[in-house]
């Protein structure tokens, strides 16, 4: 999902997830209900309200886009409704709100969320009847003919139970909910989204097979923007036409569970193995959500699952249930877990480390409380 241009703006990706929104997104172009756009930050909500604006009977009209959570009360007030010359200090002179530019248009609210209390109340006013009053005027409202969209990165029913946004609010503005999953959710857009951008960047550039799992791997903190970001960088910084996993960014390379920098093989399982543990034990990470894909996808072999066990296992005092909580694994599913490492040889017998630890306790048993036991 990403927007070269506001004029054009694309949906792109081949998830389920993305082939519903581009059918919700057409329906709600051939009319004018009001939409509320969630998701995390990042995901590409300003995307979907310009789709649904061009390829709706507004598309001649204006797009005015008012981010939210980029003013102070007072001007983003202003900034909506407008104001009169000497309103204020600064007013100087006479000027429109963006709601009335947005007239026979689409307004698009973003981070509505961080709206004040009061100016939850003047937008509910306006959305009730369509008129507007600029800021220190005692003339008559006029009446604007607006689609609003909203959106938001909060949870707005929550934020109403804190007292901190008005539910009737919610009300007018959800008259339909487009919910946008985040990209760590719909990995199967990650490839399509690249690609693009790389077509589109004025050079040259391939990823190899092992620097596209790398990205597909990753679990994307800022969604489609981060990708954006890190492919331009790419582009920018890539000493070569082809792109390895040496080129990717130390963030991507260490979220996808790869090591840190090129080093010979034996230290690089190392170091990869005691990557993902880290993760594990850190919560960052679950075996089956990002070691197994790993291992399936062959950017890790059986000495990892090995050392990784051990590691868990030298944690655990040699108890393989306990690696279920360590490893991030539903207690559930504890046979299925020691069947993936009976099939792929990388069982561990834990009783080595059991008996490691009796015979280090043994070796720090003060030779007098020998003698005593013996007595």
């Amino acid at each position: 999902m990403i927007s070269p241009s506001s004029d054009h703006p694309l949906l792109i990706g081949q998830s389920s997830a993305i082939h519903e929104i581009r059918r919700m997104a057409a329906r709600l172009a051939t009319g004018a209900a009001k939409v509320l756009i969630t998701g995390e930050s990042g995901v590409g909500k300003d995307v979907v309200a310009r789709y649904v604006h061009v390829r709706s009977v507004r598309a001649s009209q204006p797009f005015i886009a008012v981010n939210c959570a980029g003013l102070t009360e007072t001007l983003l007030e202003a900034e909506l409704f407008g104001h009169v010359k000497g309103s204020f200090t600064g007013a100087f002179r006479d000027k429109p709100g963006r709601i009335q530019a947005a007239h026979r248009g689409t307004l698009f609210l973003d981070e509505v969320g961080e709206m004040s209390l009061r100016m939850q109340a003047l937008l509910l006013r306006f959305l009730e009847n369509g008129e507007i009053q600029p800021v220190g005027s005692d003339g008559a409202p006029s009446r604007v003919d607006v689609r609003v969209i909203a959106a938001t990165n909060r949870d707005l029913t929550a934020l109403a139970g804190q007292g901190r946004f008005r539910e009737d609010l919610i009300y007018r503005l959800n008259v339909v909910h487009m919910a946008i999953p985040p990209l760590r959710e719909r990995r199967e857009d990650i490839a399509p989204l690249t690609t693009h951008i790389l077509e589109n960047c004025g050079r040259t550039l391939q990823l190899t097979p092992a620097a596209e799992r790398a990205l597909e791997v990753y679990h994307w903190p800022g969604n489609v923007r981060e990708l954006q970001n890190t492919i331009e960088k790419l582009i920018w910084t890539a000493p070569a036409d082809v792109c390895d996993v040496a080129d990717l960014s130390p963030a991507v390379r260490k979220g996808a569970g790869l090591p840190p920098m090129i080093a010979p093989a034996a230290e690089r399982r190392r170091q990869t193995a005691n990557h993902l543990y880290d993760g594990l034990v850190a919560n960052q990470y679950t075996f089956w959500g990002h070691v197994h894909p790993l291992f399936l996808r062959r950017d890790i072999t059986r000495h990892d699952i090995r050392t990784l066990v051990r590691l868990g296992l030298a944690a655990t005092r040699g108890n393989s249930r306990a690696l279920l909580t360590l490893f991030g694994i539903p207690q559930a599913e504890y046979k299925k877990f020691l069947n993936f490492l009976a099939a792929h040889d990388c069982t561990i017998d834990g009783r080595s480390f059991r008996d490691r630890l009796v015979a280090d306790a043994a070796s720090a048993t003060p030779p007098a409380a020998v003698e005593s036991s013996c007595a």
